[in-house]
């Protein structure tokens, strides 16, 4: 068994690294698409969110106005109030879904995909969390894939992906630089993760490296489950 942690800031491409691993027999886990889950009507974090944030926040059919909401963490200052209820609903769902699948399966790599590995753990720093499901990042997590990107290419990529037709350009652009600046930068995260892919948009050359180092991953697992070290 081995936990990876897929990282890279918006735009870096992730998710396309994501699928290739998926391809070669990676189980893998989208942190974006298991935090909506749980900002989900009747969820406790969807309670908590409208508690903090106010019925503001909801749409007229009950549901969160994620536009509005996202509105209010990035450009009003609260981005750290939101992860903070989020993060530690989102964690705890990972550990479950991988403790799930190791019992199903002890050979297993388990690639969980979030921009936000290395925030979560500066976050909780900064805000003194006692909880080390937050800040005890080794802990949780066996090996970190960082993509990284020239910071205007994942931009340009963000605002492609939400403004095909180039209706809102602008906005788009303004809100993908919002959230670069809330994320710790690729020179800063290169040092601390234990393999870098360069997404330089060549498709192919990115699977290269993806294919090179997907054997090295499920020798790691095979170290994991005989208990060897991984140094």
């Amino acid at each position: 068994m081995l936990r990876v942690g897929l990282t890279g800031g918006l735009g870096s491409g992730k998710s396309t690294v994501a699928q290739m691993m998926r391809d070669l027999g990676a189980q893998v886990i989208e942190s974006d698409e298991l935090g909506h889950q749980l900002m989900e009507s009747g969820q406790a974090a969807f309670n908590q969110i409208v508690r903090v944030f106010g019925s503001g926040v909801l749409s007229p059919d009950g549901r969160l106005n994620r536009a509005h909401l996202a509105e209010l963490a990035f450009k009003g200052g609260r981005i750290k109030e939101l992860n903070a209820i989020i993060h530690p609903a989102v964690i705890e769902a990972q550990h479950q879904w991988m403790d799930q699948l190791f019992a199903r399966d002890p050979s297993a790599v388990a690639v969980v995909v979030s921009a936000l590995i290395f925030e979560v753990e500066r976050d909780a720093k900064d805000s003194g969390a006692s909880d080390p499901i937050l800040s005890e990042l080794r802990k949780r997590i066996d090996r970190i894939v960082l993509v990284s990107a020239p910071d205007e290419e994942k931009i340009a990529r963000y605002v492609a992906r939400v403004c095909p037709t180039g209706a809102s350009r602008e906005k788009a652009e303004a809100d993908a630089r919002s959230r670069v600046a809330h994320q710790i930068p690729d020179s800063e995260k290169i040092a601390r993760a234990d393999y870098v892919l360069e997404n330089t948009g060549d498709i192919e050359a990115l699977r290269a490296q993806v294919d090179q180092l997907w054997p090295r991953l499920q020798q790691e697992s095979n170290l994991n489950m005989q208990r060897q070290s991984l140094k």
